[in-house]
């Protein structure tokens, strides 16, 4: 178990995914440098708020979380910065401590507690992304907006964890789905919850194309 800068926002970064930010606050800014410093590298944990605003403080922040590390800042002046972000792995909160300088919890790294994705399962989210962006597109179509640009689903990890999260990343998913992919213990209550999240936006797609 170890200490770690935490960054509370109101979206929910997986695993392997990219999250962009735009650091404006003193206490982040703070963060920002200390990871920049930290001799293991330049990490911190980012999890979901469930409830209350980004900034400020005073949120009620959920217990799952996604490591993520900087891959490149760029100083803007006025203290702000920008920073491209990765989501590396999966940690359990285990205890917040307080916000002094910046949020920090007490976290553990949180492996999938199975590891079964199979090619079958992988070409029927395949299958069913591209049903979805098909729909998506008439409906693009009827409401004269521009059409979603179908995802490209090749050149995706080996890892059959990191694989579904890229699938996922595919996919315009709410944080609320997104929070139950990255809490479910393992890759067989994962697939359930990824099928269970594709099933219900082919149906909006559909709902919307008989309006």
């Amino acid at each position: 178990m170890t200490v770690s800068p935490m960054f509370p926002l109101g979206m929910a970064l997986l695993p392997g995914g990219r999250l962009p930010l735009h650091v404006f606050e003193p206490r982040y800014q703070e963060l920002v440098r200390d990871c920049l410093a930290a001799p293991g590298g330049p990490f911190f944990g980012e999890v979901l708020i469930a409830r209350g605003a980004e900034v400020g403080g005073g949120d009620l922040r959920n217990d799952i979380g996604t490591k993520a590390e900087i891959v490149a800042h760029v100083d803007l002046g006025g203290g702000r910065i920008a920073l491209d972000c990765r989501g590396r792995s999966r940690i359990r909160i285990r205890r917040w401590l307080p916000d002094d300088p910046y949020p920090r919890a007490e976290v553990e790294e949180w492996p999938d507690e199975d590891r079964d994705f199979t090619a079958a399962d992988f070409q029927h989210f395949s299958a069913r992304i591209a049903e979805l962006y098909s729909l998506l597109a008439r409906l693009a179509g009827k409401q004269h907006v521009p059409s979603p640009r179908v995802p490209e689903l090749g050149g995706l990890p080996e890892d059959p964890a990191l694989h579904l999260y890229s699938l996922a990343d595919r996919v315009p998913l709410g944080d609320a789905d997104r929070y139950a992919l990255l809490a479910a213990p393992g890759m067989h209550a994962r697939v359930q919850v990824f099928a269970d999240a594709l099933d219900g936006l082919v149906e909006l797609a559909e709902f919307g194309l008989t309006k």
